[in-house]
């Protein structure tokens, strides 16, 4: 039997980069998995992955920052699945500049995506969650281990010239994951948070070295040039900078039952790099 079979994986952003990888592998291991994106094309491509590998796959398009979204992305695996087992908040970019440049909504924005939408969700989850546990507890005496992973950066543990509101987000995120492994570890909920290092996606890397993304109609550029990306690998004591398959692996590593004493930690997939 596969290591996660019969279970139920939320991940945001996961019609592409870390997360398409991260909602691979679980599916790999057996999760069915409510796949999000901005895009509805490139979570359909992910989600039709999904079943390609024999587990199923449902997609709840939309933006995390959206008010609404939380409850519907919950709804979404509870309608379909009955349940949630594993929540993996990985949905977010940089919008970077040095502090005296960066305007309110520049701002709220990486705070809005890398903290408040990962609060919503989590806030949403509680009490399926908590209902599920209790009934389980009353059942069996224990209930069945559950994983919560939120993605920091190696950004939010030691800053970066240029990205105070994306650092400061990610530090919040880690504060968060701390917390709830307090609040949740009665439910057997193990809190987890996996912060990243140099990681060639679209956020880093593109054509010549830049490329740029839509969010909410605004252009934002996203690629750093081919000289900053050498001299960030030349910081990295694995000398390269990660792929998606290897920043996801540190995250479906967190949800294996090996795991299930872990708790309250942050991993840093970042091949030996620190800010």
């Amino acid at each position: 039997m596969k290591a996660l079979a019969g279970k139920v994986a939320l991940v945001s952003g996961s019609g592409r980069g870390i997360g398409k990888a991260i909602a691979l592998q679980l599916a790999g291991a057996g999760a069915n998995v409510v796949v999000n994106d901005l895009d509805e094309a490139f979570a359909l491509e992910t989600a039709a992955e999904i079943e390609a590998l024999g587990a199923r796959a449902i997609v709840c398009c939309g933006d995390v920052t959206a008010p609404d979204f939380a409850e519907r992305f919950v709804g979404a695996a509870v309608d379909a699945f009955g349940t949630i087992d594993i929540v993996i908040n990985n949905a977010g970019y940089a919008w970077d500049s040095v502090i005296q440049k960066t305007g309110d909504e520049q701002w709220m924005a990486m705070i809005d995506v890398h903290l408040t939408a990962p609060f919503r969700i989590l806030r949403a989850a509680q009490p399926v969650i908590a209902n599920a546990a209790k009934a389980e507890i009353a059942a069996n005496g224990r209930a069945t281990r559950r994983t919560v992973i939120n993605i920091s950066s190696v950004v939010g543990l030691g800053g970066n010239v240029g990205q105070s509101g994306y650092a400061a987000g990610k530090a919040g995120i880690v504060g968060l994951t701390k917390t709830l492994c307090k609040e949740w570890g009665r439910y057997n909920v193990c809190v987890n948070a996996v912060a990243f290092g140099a990681i060639t996606t679209r956020m880093t890397t593109g054509e010549a070295g830049s490329s740029t993304i839509m969010v909410k109609d605004r252009e934002i550029k996203a690629g750093v040039s081919d000289e900053i990306l050498a001299a960030m690998e030349k910081g990295i004591p694995l000398g390269r900078a990660g792929t998606p398959e290897e920043a996801a692996g540190a995250v479906f590593m967190l949800c294996l039952p090996h795991a299930d004493y872990i708790s309250g930690q942050v991993i840093v997939a970042g091949g030996g790099w620190s800010m």
